[in-house]
Parts: C-alpha cells; structure tokens; sequence
C-alpha cells in the first residue's frame, strides 16, 4: 500500500514539473498600426489615447495584439523575430531587452504559411 502511494505521489510531481507552463513560440511582427483605446480628459477638451496594435505571425496562426494601456509608447520593428508565451489572453515576449505584455485581441488563419 505505501508502495502504491508513493508511485502515486511521484506521478503527480512528475506532471506538476512537466507542464510548469506555456512553452516559448517563435514569431515575426508582421504589421503595426495606432488605434484609438480611449480618452483623457483635458480643461477644454477631450484628447484621444492611441494603443500600438501589432499583427505577429506565429506558423499558421496570426495574432491581433494591442497594448493593453495607451502610456506605452514603444514601436516594435516590422519582420522583426520574437519568443513569445501566451498566457489566457495575453501574449508575453522580450525585445530589446525590455519586457512587454499585450492582450490578444484575435487569431486568424494566415492566408500564407511562412
């Protein structure tokens, strides 16, 4: 019976160690663009906030990403290759060094396989 147990106890560590979390995919930014993702008000006016939206290409899949707050002002080059994770609906990757979180807003089949 202790046998049987620990084999148990050792499997559920195993798995616990196996899928730690999501596993790096590779990508390529394929467009950017500036959208509008709100609004500040000012004395005499109201001034609208602009968010980077970027397409990145990973395989099949396309991903529609925006900065989830409009005061990050950082551009990503066009065709440029990124190590990314998703995490529910948020994409994760490094560039330059610096650390950046986008909400994916849609995935799409690419019309091209790269």
């Amino acid at each position: 019976m202790k046998r049987l147990l620990a084999f148990f106890a050792a499997l559920v560590l195993a798995v616990g160690f196996t899928s730690a979390g999501p596993k790096p995919q590779a990508g390529i930014v394929l467009s950017h663009t500036s959208v509008a993702c709100g609004t500040k008000k000012s004395k005499k006016q109201d001034i609208d906030l602009l968010c980077q939206q970027y397409v990145v290409r990973s395989g099949t899949t396309d991903y529609t990403i925006r900065q989830p707050k409009p005061d990050e002002q950082h551009v990503i080059p066009l065709n440029t290759p990124i190590q990314f994770t998703l995490d529910k609906n948020m994409m994760k990757f490094k560039f330059s060094g610096t650390s950046f979180k986008f909400m994916v807003i849609s995935q799409a089949a690419s019309s091209t396989a790269s």
